[in-house]
């Protein structure tokens, strides 16, 4: 398709000048107007869980609009906002839930509600602590609370300082937690807000959901919120429906989005344990939570997502991500012998591993040759720079996965040693 009025996300198009049209996708695939297929492997940025148009989904979403497409959220509510709203909260086992639009909204709103927990109180703590590496979105809050570099140098004046702790990459844990501890003794921080058990942006890093736990629990100890970010990592990525069930925890503060309507549509959720909901409770208008969108709460968005809880419930949706995460092992497991590749790693559904470059990093070099390479293959693959990773659509079957890892090592056949 020839460029046009429409300026596409995290594309420089001086490189990229054309965009590829998708006319219809089902399952796995997505199909270009010329009947040509392309497989998505990473989800269409990691939102499709169980494929594209699942008909019980698509069906909720055509039942919805011939009844309430959209009515303002404030002052008033509907059935698909209360039921799901109610379902999550079962769950997830925190009361309060805020919807949202987006993943970088459902973090904006997390740190706002941290903020405002301790304003209202009449207590100064603002400080905020977070990984290095890590990527909570495009906001300016989110912005703030992920690392500094490409992502966000140009607006540098517009975002506010936080701590930073070293990732707790394995063998140097303690690092972290000792970090963790000294920036919350003296009892004014905020918030700690973390990707639980991998980063995405940030290079797919993984780490233990045993940091994970101690993590929660230095907080806990410290007063200090936990916010866990399972924008990308929520329903069940990582191996569980949440990436906090592995380490035991539940946060004060749990954002959700991408998975939350199984990619369908635009949703997301912020959910608050009762302290902070009753910190914004008063009076007092003054302590009111200021935040909003205008399409707060969708309801077409909201009966997809509470159809996708339906298809949790009712499918064997735990066990084809379990049969995922073990052809992932196997297959993965294959690079390590591989010269070629470095630091191969896995969580649950999602594979990673490096393409050892001379230039490495998010803008190496490799990143775009790689990407066009896969394309060129009918394959979705969008790599971090050298980072490769694979994070299916849990439809995908194992004869795809294998034609992925096929054309990866061709790939580094073609690239590796002139890389």
């Amino acid at each position: 398709m020839s460029r046009g009025p429409v300026w596409h996300p995290f594309t420089q198009h001086a490189l990229q000048p054309d965009a590829i049209e998708i006319a219809r996708a089902e399952g796995a695939w997505l199909e270009r107007p010329d009947g040509s297929r392309i497989l998505d492997a990473i989800s269409s940025w990691w939102v499709i869980s169980h494929g594209h148009r699942h008909p019980r989904i698509i069906g909720a979403i055509k039942a919805q609009a011939d009844q309430l497409d959209q009515v303002i959220f404030a002052g008033f509510t509907h059935r698909p906002a209360e039921e799901l709203a109610a379902r999550l909260s079962q769950r997830i086992g925190l009361p309060h839930v805020f919807f949202s639009d987006s993943g970088s909204t459902a973090v904006e709103v997390a740190l706002k509600m941290a903020l405002g927990y301790w304003r209202n109180q009449g207590l100064n703590r603002t400080r905020i602590i977070a990984f290095e590496h890590a990527y909570h979105g495009d906001t300016i809050g989110t912005m703030s609370a992920g690392a500094r570099g490409v992502f966000n140098a140009p607006y540098e004046p517009l975002l506010f300082d936080v701590i930073r702790l070293p990732f707790p990459t394995k063998g140097k844990e303690h690092e972290t937690l000792t970090t963790l501890r000294a920036a919350t003794a003296d009892g004014q921080a905020a918030a700690l807000i973390v990707e639980p058990l991998i980063l995405g942006a940030g290079g797919m890093l993984t780490y233990s959901p045993q940091v994970l736990a101690d993590m929660a629990r230095i907080c806990a100890e410290t007063k200090t919120l936990f916010i866990a970010d399972e924008v990308m990592t929520g329903f069940g990525r990582t191996g569980t429906f949440l990436a906090c069930e592995q380490a035991g925890i539940t946060p004060d503060i749990l954002c959700l989005a991408k998975g939350i309507t199984g990619g369908s549509m635009p949703l997301a959720v912020t959910l608050a344990n009762a302290a902070i909901y009753e910190a914004h409770y008063s009076q007092d208008r003054r302590k009111t939570f200021f935040h909003s969108s205008s399409y707060t709460a969708n309801p077409i968005a909201c009966a997809s997502a509470l159809a996708n809880l339906d298809v949790w419930d009712e499918e064997p949706v735990q066990a084809r991500i379990m049969q995922i995460a073990d052809w992932q092992r196997e297959l993965s497991e294959g690079l390590r012998s591989d010269p070629r590749f470095t630091d191969v790693r896995r969580c649950g559904t999602i594979a990673a591993f490096d393409l050892k470059v001379a230039d490495e990093g998010y803008l190496a070099s490799i990143g775009p040759k790689l990407y066009d390479f896969f394309l060129s293959r009918g394959l979705l693959l969008r790599p971090l720079g050298n980072t490769i990773y694979i994070m299916p659509p849990y439809c995908i079957t194992r004869d795809e996965l294998v034609s992925l890892y096929d054309a990866i090592r061709a790939a580094a056949d073609t690239f590796g040693a002139r890389a």
